[in-house]
């Protein structure tokens, strides 16, 4: 087979390295979208471009003038439809700065020993709970909305804030390090994505901040005295005291 055709082309280093920023963009895209309900959304797209291009070749006037005058405003209709994505996708850019990514809060194994117990002591009890640790991109609007603690982490003190019928026991703990930041914090829900029934509130919150951010969110279960562990949008169920152990370990471990 003759590559001659490849002899007229000539591309300049400013041209192949627009080619490689652009090839490189589409594919963190989507690498992010990977599994989100916004690959749906991108396969209806893909029918409405389909059926724009069948209906101007079949002369299907009308519906070839309705899919015009949609696609003429495409990027407004893109920006609302991936608005949360694309504001993930902004805020995971932002965390890593400029050179080097932000530096993240560690915990010292005394303090993740005291978490990994509080967990399994509200989910023999059947407390319900639900922690959040903060990793690159960081928690301060949630944490605004809570009652800020910056206190030191401590099995009792979980205890305390989750106990039934306290002010902060609904809300959830945003904890840095292994500094408790705030309780009672009001997370987003997560929307759209069918849940089995026995999940509630507290789990759409995990899937919810987990989906918005880079956080790790644990949750117990007050029906069940179930731990779940949630981290991008998507929820890990059951949990046993190791694993949670090792997965705390492995992300937030103060290295000596």
């Amino acid at each position: 087979m003759s590559l001659a055709f490849l002899d007229n082309i000539h591309l300049s280093w400013t041209e192949v390295l627009d080619i490689g920023l652009v090839t490189y963009l589409f594919y963190r895209g989507l690498i992010l979208i990977h599994g989100t309900r916004a690959v749906s959304v991108l396969h209806g797209f893909l029918l409405i471009c389909i059926l724009y291009y069948l209906s101007g070749e079949f002369g299907l006037n009308t519906l070839h003038w309705l899919l015009t005058n949609f696609l003429g405003s495409i990027f407004l209709v893109i920006i609302i439809l991936f608005q949360a994505d694309i504001r993930k996708a902004l805020s995971s850019v932002g965390a890593w700065g400029f050179f080097r990514p932000r530096r993240r809060e560690a915990m010292t194994e005394a303090a993740l020993d005291a978490c990994v117990l509080a967990v399994f002591q509200m989910a023999r009890t059947k407390t319900g709970a639900l922690i959040v640790f903060e990793r690159r991109v960081p928690l301060g609007d949630w944490i605004e909305r809570g009652v800020e603690l910056y206190s030191r982490m401590s099995r009792e003190l979980l205890g305390t804030i989750f106990f039934p019928d306290t002010p902060l026991h609904d809300g959830a703990v945003i904890v840095q390090g292994e500094t408790i930041a705030a309780a009672g914090c009001i997370l987003p829900l997560i929307a759209g994505v069918p849940l089995d029934a026995s999940l509630g509130t507290r789990h759409r919150a995990a899937l919810g901040i987990t989906e918005e951010t880079d956080a790790l969110a644990v949750v117990v279960s007050e029906e069940r005295g179930v731990v779940s562990v949630a981290e991008g949008g998507k929820l890990i169920s059951p949990v046993d005291e190791r694993t949670l152990k090792n997965m705390l370990w492995n992300l937030f471990a103060k290295r000596v």
